[in-house]
């Protein structure tokens, strides 16, 4: 079993193919974390922990006059709160008598086969869900998809000291995947009830603060910058406000050793799958510990706990590689990929498409379309996709949002017709929505003001001229899945790319009490689960990309609905390189929209060759955003050469494993791809600055088998793996600024 418990100890270890994770039922039933990294034999690590009297750390209730135990200095599974814990809290709770207080206790444990899920939540899955009652503190629901991989589940139940309050620590363990998930259920069981204003899902005490923090933050349209800094004193924090996960900040955080690089060094991986407001908190103490933490932000947010409720946090993935951070993508990659992703397309190719967004605008009609779908035909392009301006009065972002119709007179043809008329030329039939948004220039604001997003009595703000509806609301939500089903149903609709642009403010829900208040951002999340669980089950066959602005909303809790994200609004194959570089440290590469842009560039006016435009969109899920009837022969064939080349490589760029082989500051940028048995590999190279009589560029590949003989297919020239990772390749001399080269290696 991949869980264990030792009686003579206490402890219970999660053991991974390659890492440990143990816990202590310490003195007093305190829940100890003593231990996470490379695999060990059993041991009780508690040993690493000294107990002594600490000044100013005042000693445990029940402790007595044992000065040297106190919850100041002891390493916990889950935090306790205004009971000699100075450090950040886990779970901030005021009880029904007025006291703020949470010290949380030990009661039982249990392992069970198979991976729990979480009721209204997206979290991981295995082979077999665990079901059970939330109202007993229990695993709850199931999944819709299954997976070959076998998972664990170890339930720890807490009890706080002087109340009937209990915590269920929940722990998924896919042993083949060195991933341990984990969440919680908070239920209060008083007679009167408690108010929870904040709430993590995981909370790990490490025993030294000597790591560096890696944060993925950036703005719109250019989103997941990766930032490394070293922690120090206090409290090192990232999160969002925003209603969504953010552009600004993303819920992935890596913690390593300060030496650690792509292939060495211990790191630690945090996802978070939920796509609301967040908050990572990374505290060095007094003692040089490190407390790392992650749950819903608590600014604005409030739970009233009325006895018998339980309140479900969402899910945390956490991994752990002692061989670098490269090694820690890989492992995220392959359980997100397989294990958080769903549906028939989460492994298989998706559409090579076009998006007339680029071409367009909001100045199309069917007739256009039509054409754009005949010429793209001749180009080995799958599908069109219809963007915005299609539906209501929408000839500008002012106006149309919230009228889920066709306008048929725009278009001068119906929706089926168009449909009808883009098959006819071969490709299949996308389609753009924004569900959750309003325009106040719509017939649905009209009829239903009360649906947006406004504070009472306050002019509410605007984000591109539009407002936000309030998918708390079951009757939003029941509009939404009527109005999204009508247009499935119109005809063959194969994509929707789900789009959400604009942050949300003004937040209230005035179905709520002034007093529920506080947990009107959190419902919103619920809800949109709720309809997007809906709508993807309703169309199994339907391909669904998220969308918020680009990647504000790129998280592991939208990939449970969607198999693939837009990367960023920013289309510009330069500026892209450095925002798929950040975005690779925790995501897949399957999941990434990405696709060749315009040129010039729109958002910056760069000019960038064809090539590698093409390059750069391989490394995601591939297609087109640009005007063919602009297009010259000669860049034609260009696009027929990469369409071909993407599907050649598909199974190798969506399954291989994925190696960054330089970092943004360098002259050039490289990736490279290798398959799982080590005998194919794609490395793809940018040339970012041109240097005057500049030295050879030399490339060191990853992944290989240093045995096996390697043939280059553009040069026929023979190679060892371990000459190709410890010699290098020597770049072509002629490659300029903002050339790309693609190298492919298959075993001899």
């Amino acid at each position: 079993m991949a869980v264990c418990y030792d009686k003579k100890s206490k402890t219970i270890s999660i053991n991974t193919e390659h890492t440990t994770y143990q816990m202590k039922i310490g003195p007093y039933g305190v829940l100890m974390h003593t231990y996470y990294g490379e695999r060990i034999s059993g041991e009780d690590m508690s040993y690493l922990f000294r107990y002594e009297d600490i000044g100013f750390s005042p000693a445990m209730g029940d402790a007595g006059m044992d000065r040297t135990v106190s919850l100041d200095t002891m390493p916990q599974e889950m935090p306790s709160f205004n009971v000699g814990d100075y450090r950040a809290e886990g779970i901030r709770v005021q009880h029904g008598d007025g006291s703020y207080a949470l010290d949380l206790r030990y009661v039982s444990h249990e392992i069970i086969e198979g991976k729990y899920s979480l009721d209204g939540l997206p979290a991981m899955y295995a082979d077999s869900p665990v079901k059970g009652d939330a109202s007993e503190g229990g695993l709850i629901g199931e999944n819709s998809a299954w997976s070959g991989e076998k998972a664990e589940t170890l339930k720890v139940v807490l009890k706080d000291r002087a109340k009937n309050f209990f915590v269920t620590l929940l722990y998924g363990v896919f042993e083949n995947l060195d991933i341990i998930t984990r969440a919680c259920l908070i239920e209060n069981r008083e007679e009167k009830t408690a108010v929870m204003d904040k709430a993590v899902s995981m909370s790990i005490d490490f025993m030294t603060s000597d790591m560096d923090i890696y944060t993925f933050n950036g703005r719109h349209t250019m989103e997941r910058e990766a930032e490394r800094k070293r922690l120090g004193k206090g409290i090192t924090s990232v999160g969002s406000l925003r209603g969504t996960s953010s552009h600004q900040h993303n819920p992935f955080v890596i913690l390593c050793e300060p030496e650690a690089g792509e292939e060495h060094g211990g790191c630690y991986g945090f996802a978070y799958v939920y796509s609301g407001n967040f908050l990572a908190e990374a505290e060095c103490s007094q003692l040089d510990m490190l407390r790392f933490t992650m749950g819903i932000h608590p600014s604005r947010f409030k739970v009233l706990l009325e006895k018998g409720r339980v309140f479900t946090m969402p899910e945390v993935i956490m991994s752990y590689s002692g061989n670098g951070l490269g090694k820690l993508s890989i492992q995220f990659h392959r359980a997100m990929r397989n294990n958080l992703c769903r549906g028939k397309f989460k492994n298989g190719r998706r559409p090579i498409l076009i998006n007339n967004w680029e071409a367009t605008y909001f100045d199309f009609n069917g007739e256009k379309l039509i054409s754009i779908a005949e010429e793209a035909a001749k180009l080995g392009i799958e599908m069109l996709v219809m963007d915005d301006g299609w539906f209501g009065k929408r000839d500008f972002d002012e106006s149309g949002l919230g009228d889920w119709f066709p306008n048929e007179e725009k278009l001068g043809m119906s929706l089926h017709e168009l449909i009808q008329g883009v098959k006819k030329k071969g490709l299949s039939f996308g389609i753009w929505m924004e569900p959750e948004m309003v325009n106040e220039d719509s017939r649905l604001y009209r009829e239903h003001p009360d649906w947006a997003i406004t504070l009472p009595g306050r002019e509410p703000g605007r984000g591109r001229c539009q407002l936000v509806l309030d998918l708390g609301r079951e009757c939003v939500r029941e509009y939404l899945y009527q109005a999204i089903c009508g247009i499935l149903d119109t005809g063959d609709i194969s994509y929707v790319k789900w789009d959400m642009n604009r942050s949300i403010s003004d937040m209230y829900n005035p179905e709520l009490a002034p007093e529920q208040q506080g947990e009107a951002g959190h419902r919103y999340v619920l809800g949109l689960y709720e309809l997007l669980e809906r709508i993807t089950q309703r169309y199994p066959n339907v391909l669904f990309e998220g969308c918020s602005g680009g990647g504000g909303r790129f998280d592991a809790g939208m990939l449970y609905y969607s198999p693939q994200i837009w990367c960023s609004d920013d289309t510009d194959a330069i500026e892209r390189l450095k925002i798929q570089y950040g975005t690779s440290f925790g995501y897949p590469i399957s999941t990434v929209g990405s696709h060749v842009s315009a040129c010039p560039n729109h958002q910056n006016g760069r000019i960038t060759p064809l090539h590698t435009r093409g390059t750069v969109a391989m490394a995601g899920t591939f297609g087109y955003e640009l005007d063919i009837g602009k297009m010259s022969e000669e860049d034609k064939e260009e696009v027929r050469a990469q369409i071909q080349s993407y599907k050649n490589y598909f199974d190798l760029i969506q399954g291989g494993n994925y190696y960054r082989l330089t970092k943004p500051e360098e002259i050039f940028m490289a990736w490279q791809f290798v398959s799982e048995d080590q005998t194919k590999s794609l490395v793809s190279v940018v040339m970012t600055s041109a240097r005057a009589n500049a030295p050879g560029c030399i490339i060191r590949c990853k992944g290989l088998n240093p045995q096996n003989k390697y043939k280059e297919a553009g040069t026929g020239k023979i190679y060892s793996g371990s000459t190709l990772m410890y010699g290098g390749y020597l770049l072509p001399k002629e490659m300029g600024e903002y050339q790309s080269y693609q190298m492919y290696f298959e075993r001899v």
